[in-house]
C-alpha cells in the first residue's frame, strides 16, 4: 500500500484522463444480480470534465443491478437571482429538466429517484419557504437537505465551502436544522473524522429528525494526518461508536475513494483492483457495520468523486468483497434496504 501522500489538487486527473486509465483494468462483475440502490451520487460540470446523466448513464450500464440512485447537493446551477436563501433550489429544478430531457436507456435505470438538495440552514424563517421551495420543485422526489459542516484547522484543501468550526451549535442554524422533521425531510452530513462529537450532540438534540453520516466520517489520511493512520482509525472508531447509540442516525459506506483518504490509489499507473480496494476498506466497513448493524448502513458509489480510485464497475465489487460473508438478508440491506428505506423510494426488492 503507498504511503499517505500529502493532499493536493495536482494528484487529481480529469474526467477525460479517468476514462483512459480506467480502461486499462475491467473486471467481471460479481453477483451481478445482486439489486443495489446507490444514495449518493452528484451531477456537476467543472473544470475537470462532465459528469451529468449520460456519464452517469454510462456508469450505471456497467454490469450491476442498480435500481435507482439518489442525487446529493453538488453546488450546480444555483439560482443566480432572486432571495439568496432560495437560490439553492436552481439546482433541484436542474435535476427534475435533466431527467425530463434523459434518454430511454438512462431513465431505465431509475437515476434521482431521491434529491438532496442544498440549503443553508442559517437562514432563520426563511428555511421554511425554502425547503417548500425544494420540495416543491423536486416533484415527489426530494429528500432532504445537506449543508456541509466539514472545518479543518489545517491546510488541507477541502474546497471553497469552509464553514465555522462550530456551525451546529449556531442557534440559527439549529432552527433551520428544527424545520426538517415537520416535513418529513433528512439531514445528509458531510464532516470529518475529528468532528464526530458534535454531530453526536446535534443527533441527541433532535431525536426525531433522520440524520445520515455521509463518507463513513472520513477519517483523514492526508496532510497532518498522514502517516497516523492507526492513530487517526481509533479516534475515529470510537466516535463513530458514540454516534452509533443515536438511533436515528445511519451512515453511508463509502467515499472511500476520496483522496481525504490517504490510500494513493489515485497515483498508480494501473487501477487498483477490487480485491486490493476490499482489503484496504475492510476495516473501515465492518467497524461501520459492526457499530451500526447492517440496517443502519448503507453502500454507496460518490461518483464521480471516487472515480478518482477506481471505476464505478470495480468499486461495486470491492464491496461485494467485503460483505461476502454477511447472509443474504444483511446483504440485501446493505446494498438496497436501507437505502430504499431511509429515502422512502418505496421500490420493491425484486
Amino acid at each position: 500500500m503507498p504511503n499517505a501522500p500529502s493532499f493536493t489538487t495536482n494528484n487529481v486527473r480529469s474526467l477525460d484522463e479517468l476514462r483512459t486509465w480506467l480502461a486499462t483494468s475491467r473486471e467481471e462483475i460479481l453477483e451481478p444480480a445482486l439489486p443495489i440502490v446507490d444514495p449518493h451520487h452528484h451531477l456537476r460540470e467543472t473544470a475537470h470534465g462532465r459528469y451529468l446523466l449520460p456519464e452517469l448513464g454510462d456508469d450505471l450500464a456497467s454490469g450491476h443491478n442498480i435500481c435507482a440512485t439518489v442525487f446529493v447537493d453538488s453546488q450546480t446551477l444555483h439560482r443566480t437571482t432572486g432571495p439568496e436563501f432560495l437560490r439553492p433550489v436552481g439546482e433541484t429544478e436542474f435535476v427534475l429538466q435533466s431527467l425530463a430531457t434523459a434518454a430511454p436507456q438512462v431513465a431505465a435505470w431509475n437515476p434521482c429517484a431521491g434529491i438532496v438538495g442544498n440549503l443553508d440552514l442559517t437562514f432563520g424563517a426563511a428555511v421554511r419557504e425554502a425547503l417548500e421551495a425544494h420540495i416543491a420543485a423536486g416533484q415527489g422526489r426530494f429528500r432532504g437537505i445537506r449543508d456541509p459542516l466539514m472545518w479543518d484547522g489545517s491546510d488541507i484543501n477541502y474546497g471553497v465551502r469552509r464553514p465555522p468550526p462550530d456551525r451546529t451549535a449556531d442557534l440559527r442554524f439549529r432552527a433551520g436544522f428544527a424545520e426538517l422533521a415537520p416535513l418529513g425531510l433528512t439531514f445528509d452530513a458531510w464532516l470529518f473524522h475529528h468532528q464526530l462529537a458534535l454531530l453526536t450532540d446535534l443527533a441527541r438534540r433532535y431525536p426525531e429528525t433522520t440524520i445520515i453520516l455521509n463518507h463513513i466520517g472520513a477519517p483523514l489520511g492526508v496532510g497532518p494526518y498522514a502517516d497516523r493512520r492507526a492513530e487517526i482509525f481509533k479516534t475515529w472508531r470510537d466516535s463513530l461508536g458514540e454516534l452509533a447509540r443515536c438511533p436515528n442516525v445511519v451512515v453511508k459506506v463509502g467515499g472511500l475513494g476520496m483522496l481525504f483518504f490517504g490510500f494513493g490509489f489515485e497515483r498508480r499507473d494501473v487501477p487498483a483492483s477490487s480485491a486490493e480496494l476490499a482489503a484496504a476498506w475492510r476495516p473501515y466497513v465492518e467497524t461501520c457495520i459492526e457499530a451500526f448493524g447492517p440496517d443502519r448502513c448503507m453502500f454507496e458509489s460518490n461518483f464521480p468523486v471516487d472515480k478518482q480510485s477506481c471505476s464505478y464497475a470495480t468499486l461495486w465489487n470491492a464491496f461485494k468483497r467485503i460483505a461476502a460473508g454477511y447472509s443474504a438478508a444483511e446483504k440485501s440491506v446493505l446494498f438496497f434496504g436501507t437505502a430504499n428505506r431511509t429515502y422512502r423510494l418505496g421500490l420493491a426488492e425484486t
